[in-house]
């Protein structure tokens, strides 16, 4: 139940820094994506079912308050987490390579599918422009955040881990 409550004040802060301070503090119009990190770094670290859990809930916020249609990016973040979820086996916390490669991997999907679904289909194709002006400026900058907020994400999930264990030794 405390990992729960943990996670979820996790993705609420997230969010609202990435709606707020991070919308402040954009270049050129684009933040960093706080919540694919999340939801990335989860995945990795908790597996797949905790992956697809908190990708579901980071996509409704996302859907609630910035989405066209509802579950759009629930479904996309949930995905996500879930494929993040297989690498738990090769996940190695003092390993900061896959966790980076997952992290920048999910952003470039995830924007890859919402121009997809968003504007390939409404036949506007300037890919291209897509790629140079959206995709590669919030990959990079996320992947600026992501190794600030990987370590403090890392550090909470190791403190949680524990506090199972000692739980668990107590009550075996």
């Amino acid at each position: 139940m405390r990992r729960k409550i943990v996670v979820m004040v996790i993705v609420i802060i997230c969010f609202v820094l990435q709606c707020t301070l991070f919308k402040a503090l954009s270049i050129a119009s684009i933040s960093p994506n706080l919540l694919i990190i999340v939801t990335s770094s989860f995945g990795f670290m908790r597996g797949k079912k905790d992956g697809l859990l908190i990708g579901f809930f980071c996509g409704l916020l996302t859907d609630i308050f910035y989405g066209g249609t509802l579950g759009f990016y629930a479904m996309i973040y949930m995905y996500l987490g879930y494929i993040n979820g297989f690498f738990r086996k090769i996940f190695f916390p003092e390993d900061i390579k896959l966790p980076m490669i997952l992290i920048t991997a999910s952003d470039f999907v995830c924007n890859l599918l919402v121009y997809v679904f968003q504007f390939l289909l409404r036949r506007k194709f300037e890919f291209h422009y897509y790629m140079i002006h959206i995709i590669i400026p919030e990959l990079v900058y996320t992947i600026m955040v992501t190794v600030f907020l990987y370590f403090l994400l890392l550090k909470i999930n190791q403190k949680l881990e524990a506090v199972e264990r000692r739980n668990a030794r107590k009550h075996a």
